[in-house]
Order: C-alpha cells, then structure tokens, then sequence
C-alpha cells in the first residue's frame, strides 16, 4: 500500500513542499547577478511597498470579488439547470441539452480568447460588424474596464456551468423517489416538491462545493483572465488579479521579491480563511465540515 503511494508523495513533494523553500525571497530583494541564497535580506519591505502602493488591496479585492460572483451565481445557476434537467420527461433531449451545456467545459482557454477577440476586435469584431451595419457607432471594448468585469463572469459562466451542473443532477439523482410520491400524495405541485424536498437534499452538495471553492478563493482562474487580458494595461484596474500580478511580476519586471511575498500573501490569507469558514460550519453542523 505505501509503495503504490510513493509515486504520489513524490509528485507532492516535488512539486509542493519543496519549492516552499523559495518562501525566503520574499523577504529579499532579489539579485540575479547573486547565488540563489545570497540576495539582500530586506524583512518585510516587500510587503510594505504592496500594502503602501495600494496594490494589495486591489488584488486582493478584485480576486475575491471576482471568485464570489463565481462562486454564488456558479453554484445558483448549476443547481437551477440541474432542476430542470431533472424534471424534463424526453429522455433524448435531457441527454442533448446536458451534452450540449457541458461541452464549453472542454474549450481551451486558449479557443476562448480567440473567440472572444473575434467578438469585440475593434476594426473586424462580429460586434462592430453589426453596430456598423446598423449605422452605429462601433466601440473599443478594450478600452472600457468596467465591461469586462461582466464579461469576465458571463464567460467563466459559460465554460463552467455544465460542469457543476452535472455534480448537482447527480445529487439530484440520488434522492430517493419515495420522497417526491409521498409529497404527490399529499398534493403538493411541482413546485413545492422541488423547494421542499430537492433544494434542501442538494445542501450538503452545496456545503462541500462551497468549501472547496473558498479554500481557492485567493487562487484566481489565471488561465482566464490571462488569456482574454494579456497585458492590456487599460484593464488593470479592474482585472488584475493576485495570479496574473505574480506571473506579470516575473515575466516582464523580473520582480522575483514582490512576486513571492504576493504569493505568500495569497496562500496565507487563502489559508486562514478556509480554516475559519470550516470552523464556523462544524459549528453550526459538523456532517458539512472538511475536518
């Protein structure tokens, strides 16, 4: 048993646990010209700087705002597609329309970002395309932060919807049916029979879905907002997250001080934050904590 767990404690502390050693240079301002453990020892300045500058804050508020809007209209919109699904009688359609829903979940982000600059492209963009041909004006969606933080949840919507959905059809599909008969018998309608038998079995899903998110929070989808971003400095101010600072961070001002003390930041932060939302729902129910 522990040999056949070895190629897996191997991959972890490879890929995990040792590289926490670089936790050190965060409290460094890092020089290339130097050995990797000889860089100027600088305590908690890189931090300072983020907290004085602002920018921790507005990382820390975009990746929180932009994972709870993912999180709560995620999770509403899974667990009303996953009712509906459930209530529909052609066995066929039920199929296709789950097949047809899930299928964005396997769209590279990559493919997103070149379908999504087909969309708003400014001179060629099917947008502008068709306010042209109505005799508008067309518009730089490029140069307007605020549509993207729509536009940002609307497409994380669409590539992850069918993906929760299916979780959620397949809580739905545990429920016994002896509970919706009886609920017939007693008259009730579809509606009640959903609001009181099925939304309250799928809340134990909901709790450890839920869970699992937050302990991410901290963690925004990189792929995503780096590929519909990139570097478009425009839309910092409302897009930038902690993932795509870090990653900007050592890739254009080779910044590795700041980059590791915004990853510690994140990681720690992200971690007290789990171990008190478990805390407060072992609580309330202990059946719905983690541990």
């Amino acid at each position: 048993m522990f040999l056949m767990l070895l190629p897996t404690l191997i991959f972890f502390l490879v890929n995990s646990y040792f590289p926490m050693v670089g936790i050190y240079y965060a409290f460094t301002q890092f020089d290339f010209n130097s050995s990797m453990f000889n860089s100027k020892f600088v305590g908690l300045q890189n931090f300072e700087f983020l907290w004085r500058s602002g920018t921790l804050v507005k990382l820390t508020m975009n990746t929180i705002g932009y994972n709870i809007a993912f999180i709560v209209l995620g999770n509403v919109l899974a667990i009303a597609c996953a009712i509906l699904l459930s209530e529909l009688n052609g066995k066929w359609f039920k199929k296709i329309s789950q097949s047809v829903m899930f299928l964005p979940y396997f769209v590279s982000f990559v493919i997103l970002s070149v379908i999504v600059y087909n969309l708003f492209n400014y001179d060629s963009g099917f947008l502008n395309t068709m306010l042209t041909q109505f005799g508008l004006d067309p518009v730089d969606v490029y140069s307007k932060p605020w549509a993207w933080i729509f536009l940002i949840i609307i497409f994380y919507l669409w590539k992850n919807l069918g993906y929760s959905m299916v979780i959620y059809l397949a809580a739905i599909t545990g429920i016994s049916d002896e509970y919706y008969e009886a609920a017939k018998i007693d008259g009730a309608n579809i509606f009640q029979r959903i609001w009181y038998i099925t939304v309250p079995m799928l809340k134990s899903t909901f709790v450890v879905l839920l869970l699992f998110a937050l302990g991410s929070i901290m963690k925004g989808q990189f792929d995503l907002f780096y590929q519909l971003i990139g570097n478009n400095g425009l839309l910092y101010n409302t897009t930038d997250i902690l993932d795509t600072y870090v990653y900007r961070s050592l890739k254009v001002t080779f910044d590795v001080g700041m980059a590791t003390a915004a990853g510690v930041y994140q990681s720690l932060f992200g971690f007290v934050l789990i171990m008190t939302v478990n805390y407060i729902i072992r609580k309330i129910n202990d059946d719905y904590a983690l541990f």
